[in-house]
């Protein structure tokens, strides 16, 4: 079992050389062990995919953030990869709230966690600048010198405000608080990404498999970009699975989907593991 410094320091390095990585979004302790076998190299967690999870839509006011640590906690003791969280808002839009959220995530063995600065209201949906700027201050200051590798999330894109001089204006203030890792989703095409890249001295995290453009990975990573994350799509290909497998039994009275299910053996001896993930 590797401690939380070992799994820090390795998620680290990853944002540290050429190219790109991709982190597989797990939902629960049982996927991460999945993604942690197939050979991905750091996991996130997804509030989407936990929010489906448990039948709820993915929403500000779906999930607690006791809900959302325990989840990610379960998620970091199934794996021996560095585990980065989304923390989404940071539970409440003052910055000593944001920073507790993160001591919080770094208290539970996690090598990372996101702040995004949207609001959760759709009349006002993005934190003022000053305000945005600070709860990443305060959250930088609250994990400094500790394992955590913080990431700062502006979302205009998401919430019907594409202003990228705004966008990379947040970006570089929050590097400048303290940020480790910056995130703008929804970006709408490649020449976005490359002038956000360009733009910032800190590494891009960009969300793939979601709407927007298709790019491979390859082409985000000639763009610049240093992290790629795949948001809830993970999770909501394996209830497409689902769903299809359901409609082919009810419609058509056949059971081919089994052909394309994981073995049982191949997943007792994914789950019945101490702590998933290949030992290095």
């Amino acid at each position: 079992m590797q401690d939380q410094t070992t799994r820090f320091e390795r998620f680290r390095a990853l944002h540290a050389r050429e190219g790109a990585f991709v982190v597989g979004n797990a939902w629960d302790a049982g996927s991460a062990r999945i993604l942690t076998d197939i050979g991905f190299e750091a996991l996130a967690t997804t509030s989407a995919g936990y929010a489906f999870s448990t039948g709820r839509r993915d929403s500000f006011a779906a999930l607690t953030r006791e809900e959302i640590l325990l989840n990610a906690a379960a998620i970091a003791r199934a794996t021996n990869l560095p585990v980065t969280a989304d923390l989404e808002d940071g539970f409440g839009a003052a910055p000593e709230t944001c920073a507790h959220t993160v001591t919080m995530a770094c208290d539970l063995d996690l090598a990372g966690g996101s702040i995004e600065d949207a609001t959760g209201d759709p009349g006002d949906p993005i934190h003022p600048f000053s305000l945005a700027v600070e709860r990443i201050r305060a959250a930088a200051e609250a994990v400094r010198g500790r394992p955590f590798l913080l990431t700062a999330r502006a979302e205009n894109y998401l919430w019907g405000r594409p202003d990228l001089d705004d966008t990379i204006r947040r970006l570089q203030a929050f590097a400048e608080a303290g940020a480790d890792v910056l995130f703008a989703p929804g970006l709408p095409d490649l020449d976005a990404i490359r002038t956000v890249c360009r733009s910032v001295d800190r590494p891009v995290n960009v969300v793939a498999g979601l709407s927007g453009p298709a790019c491979s990975v390859a082409d985000l990573a000639a763009a610049g970009v240093r992290r790629i994350s795949v948001g809830g799509s993970f999770a909501r290909a394996a209830l497409g699975a689902l769903a299809r497998a359901g409609r082919e039994v009810l419609h058509d009275g056949t059971f081919g989907y089994a052909a394309e299910a994981i073995p049982d053996a191949e997943v007792a001896r994914l789950m019945s593991q101490e702590r998933g993930g290949r030992r290095v």
